[in-house]
């Protein structure tokens, strides 16, 4: 079992130069240190993603959506799809197995219920719940500043570190960091990725109980 995820940046054609989005896009791939066979960008403004440790997609796809929104007018949509890999190609486009389908067909769903993110596996009471989580979750993620979206960004990298420290590394005070992440309600989007952790490891028990 796998998680994929397949994503498209929102609105990229208000902007002339793909360098905008393309820069932030690339930097939250590369920094999730999947290794580059594992991500592809292509059509100019959208990506996939394979990750091999199911339990993380939540917290990649939460650093992916603060990346690009460390950008004005910037946002990304995002489509997590859980199930089998059937075959793995030379580039991660040319795979297959039901966890890239369910990630492709979400995305398209996603631009039609114009909303930016879900999760798609075979089980639908998981689907059902986390999908609910994931709608509250974006009431507050849709609408990060770009300082409340560059301040979740360093929290992520530096997962755990004092608030005084990413205020070093932000060039602000302490109190600023902290306010910042209030109102990005970093804290209970943290208790989702835990949640999320905790619901697909408890499917991965149930995949192995099937063997």
């Amino acid at each position: 079992m796998v998680s994929i995820i397949t994503g498209d940046i929102v609105r990229s054609k208000k902007f002339k130069n793909p360098e905008i989005w393309l820069t932030p896009l690339k930097e939250a791939l590369t920094k999730t240190s999947i290794d580059k066979k594992y991500w592809e960008i292509f059509r100019g403004d959208s990506f996939q993603i394979e990750i091999e440790d199911n339990k993380k997609a939540f917290n990649i796809a939460t650093y992916i959506k603060a990346c690009v929104k460390t950008v004005k007018g910037l946002d990304v949509r995002m489509a997590i799809g859980v199930g089998n890999k059937a075959f793995e190609g030379n580039i991660i486009t040319e795979s297959n197995g039901e966890a890239f389908q369910f990630s492709g067909d979400t995305l398209e769903e996603l631009k039609k219920e114009k909303t930016n993110l879900k999760i798609k596996s075979k089980h639908s009471f998981l689907n059902e719940e986390l999908n609910l989580y994931f709608k509250l979750a974006l009431i507050t993620m849709d609408n990060w500043s770009v300082n409340s979206a560059e301040t979740v960004k360093i929290a992520l990298e530096n997962y755990g570190v004092l608030q005084t420290e990413m205020a070093q590394v932000l060039g602000v005070s302490q109190d600023a960091v902290s306010k910042r992440l209030k109102r990005a309600h970093f804290n209970e989007i943290m208790d989702l990725d835990g949640m999320y952790r905790k619901k697909i490891n408890l499917l991965e028990e149930k995949q192995l109980e099937k063997k």
